[in-house]
């Protein structure tokens, strides 16, 4: 089966797996009923391309008042008191593609800035191989950014975890085991997927949630930890 670079659904494949439905912010597809019932359900939402990646076309909507919404588009920041106006915009953006609106997260801070955690998680040629997690690290936020794809830095995850002061090594074990249920969920769907890099937010409230999962992960922050071992894991998994 062709291994689909799709948010909608694999937020669908996710939540069919009992134990993993609690760990993932409420999704619907951006229609204008969806986005005002969020908006009155949330304070704060973040609308995808289905089909992204590397944080662009992302937008987070917060409501400003009875009428109006502040949106914040990479480093700018706007204010909008027409939600039929705000559809147009996401339309224009949409090009076709079809967008997801999500629940915001209050993800952690580091030095009021945002972080997440790529866990990465593979498994070998063999069908019948285990998936394993082979490698992690925190991204944080630039200054002015709310999408950690835009990184100010790339940290070891145990030690964003001692500067948030939210957690330490059993949060990470807990944020691997919930990676790696996701995998084995994603795995059964498509055999032939050998590898997925899980973007794991942690909330203020030291809660797990599995923001999305990426089939084709980018390599390039693992050589710039000071320990190689992950990277070359990583590239060895790749290969058998």
């Amino acid at each position: 089966m062709l291994i689909k670079r799709d948010k909608w659904l694999q937020y669908r494949i996710l939540r069919k797996g009992s134990s993993l439905a609690g760990r993932l912010p409420e999704t619907q597809l951006l229609k204008k009923n969806a986005l005002t019932n969020m908006l009155l359900h949330y304070q704060s939402v973040v609308l995808k391309p289905r089909n992204g990646s590397y944080g662009r076309d992302i937008l987070f909507i917060k409501r400003n008042g009875a009428n109006a919404y502040r949106i914040h588009n990479e480093k700018k920041v706007f204010t909008m008191t027409d939600s039929d106006k705000l559809l147009k915009l996401f339309r224009k953006k949409d090009r076709g593609r079809g967008y997801i609106v999500q629940r915001r997260l209050q993800l952690a801070q580091i030095q009021h800035k945002p972080f997440d955690i790529r866990i990465m998680v593979q498994r070998q040629k063999s069908s019948s191989s285990t998936w394993i997690v082979t490698g992690s690290y925190a991204k944080v936020a630039a200054q002015g950014y709310l999408v950690t794809n835009v990184a100010s830095r790339t940290i070891p995850v145990l030690e964003a975890l001692k500067l948030a002061r939210i957690g330490d090594r059993s949060l990470l074990v807990k944020a691997e085991q919930i990676a790696l249920l996701a995998a084995t969920r994603l795995g059964e769907r498509y055999p032939k997927l050998r590898q997925v890099g899980f973007d794991i937010g942690i909330d203020r409230n030291c809660r797990i949630w599995i923001i999305e999962g990426n089939y084709q992960p980018d390599l390039r922050p693992f050589r710039l930890l000071k320990d190689s071992s992950m990277h070359r894991r990583i590239l060895w998994y790749k290969k058998h």
